[in-house]
């Protein structure tokens, strides 16, 4: 099965339906409009696919009581899309246009993946039943709205030692962990490379054919210069990207933290036993020979201010980014000219908004205006 394509999560924006979802421009209409905000409008169909990608959401993250969680979240599936547009359009006044950020960011994806060109991302993004453009689309709008949200609510936001001082205070009892720790990874893999299948038979797992003791020997002694390579300085991330054959490399080898009883006797005896930065000697495993580094060690407790104070500066950061982009988007929605089709609601919504003026037009091209008391409202024609 084709490794699942997935985009970065954003903190600074946390609208899901926002990447799954298109606003089309008002020259292409072709289904039922219930919004418009400014020049672009918002289909019906738009809404449809918003709430289908919110329950997809609520599913995953929430299999237990999805049903309670999405009723609440699908309230808010107009204001997202229309937050959406006004951010966009926010971000070509601005300049933002997210074109290198784009190529950067499919190039990261396709490493994850560790796809070897963007052709093979292409056929990727297509097999998942998305068009590679639209899936590039959706990239750059996802980077557009976090460049602005970053530079017009975010910029603004500072955090100083007495709110974190304060922070850390105050959460002491959410603060405290077990001993765990966070590792880093270098496999080099004695794994026989895998015949084809036969017409009509599962493929044979690698880790059921024999060992070949060549490949295990060169495995071994590559793994032993990679060692005394990170001895004599060299960075276990770079080393890992370059030469690890771990699901993790493209990552650096990072795997995560984990608790005492959490990994093999083996393992854990011997990364427990290291400090912060240390690294393991080879180890043999089923899958190869493995270095270890221990990114962290963390023992039993309240960890001192100091190693967790940019996750407090994160939190603090987090707390106060989702009211002042609030309150953002609500300026924006004030400046804007924004239209709802009656039977829908923008829980967004501003009190000191005003409609944009409606212009009806008739056969021989004149226009029947509703109201001209506002000439700088901008004007939608009826048809």
């Amino acid at each position: 099965m084709p490794k699942k394509i997935w985009l970065k999560n954003t903190p600074l924006l946390a609208l899901a339906v926002l990447l799954s979802v298109a606003v089309l421009h008002a020259d292409n209409i072709v289904d039922e409009i219930i919004a418009r905000v400014g020049d672009y409008i918002i289909t019906r169909s738009e809404f449809e696919r918003g709430k289908t990608a919110q329950t997809e959401e609520m599913k995953e993250r929430f299999p237990s009581d999805w049903q309670t969680r999405v009723a609440a979240k699908q309230k808010d599936v107009l204001r997202e899309l229309i937050d959406q547009q006004l951010l966009l359009d926010k971000g070509k006044e601005l300049g933002i246009t997210g074109e290198v950020e784009v190529i950067k960011r499919l190039d990261e994806i396709r490493k994850q993946m560790n796809l070897t060109s963007t052709e093979e991302l292409v056929k990727a993004a297509e097999q998942q039943g998305i068009a590679y453009e639209e899936f590039k689309e959706r990239t750059r709008i996802g980077i557009v709205t976090q460049q602005v949200v970053g530079r017009e609510v975010g910029s603004r936001i500072h955090i100083n030692s007495e709110e974190i001082q304060a922070w850390y205070q105050q959460h002491q009892a959410d603060l405290t962990f077990p001993e765990q720790v966070k590792l880093a990874e270098i496999l080099v893999s004695t794994q026989p490379i895998r015949p084809a299948a036969e017409k009509g038979k599962e493929p044979v797992p690698s880790s059921l054919l024999p060992e070949d003791p060549v490949l295990v020997a060169q495995a071994e002694t590559r793994a032993k210069q990679l060692l005394e390579e990170l001895r004599k300085g060299a960075q276990f991330e770079e080393v890992a990207k370059k030469n690890s054959n771990g699901p993790t490399a493209a990552d650096g080898g990072e795997l995560g933290s984990f608790k005492r009883g959490e990994l093999a006797r083996e393992l854990e005896e011997k990364t427990f036993a290291l400090k912060s930065g240390e690294i393991t000697d080879v180890i043999r495993t089923k899958q190869g020979f493995l270095i270890l580094k221990v990114v962290q060690h963390q023992k039993a407790g309240v960890p001192a201010l100091k190693e967790i104070e940019d996750k407090i500066r994160e939190a603090i950061y987090s707390q106060k980014l989702e009211p002042g982009l609030r309150a953002y988007l609500t300026k924006l929605r004030e400046e804007a000219y924004i239209d709802i089709r009656a039977g829908f609601v923008d829980t967004g919504a501003s009190d000191h908004q005003t409609k944009p003026i409606i212009v009806a037009a008739v056969s021989n091209g004149d226009e029947i205006r509703a109201s001209s008391n506002n000439k700088k409202k901008k004007r939608f024609v009826v048809f």
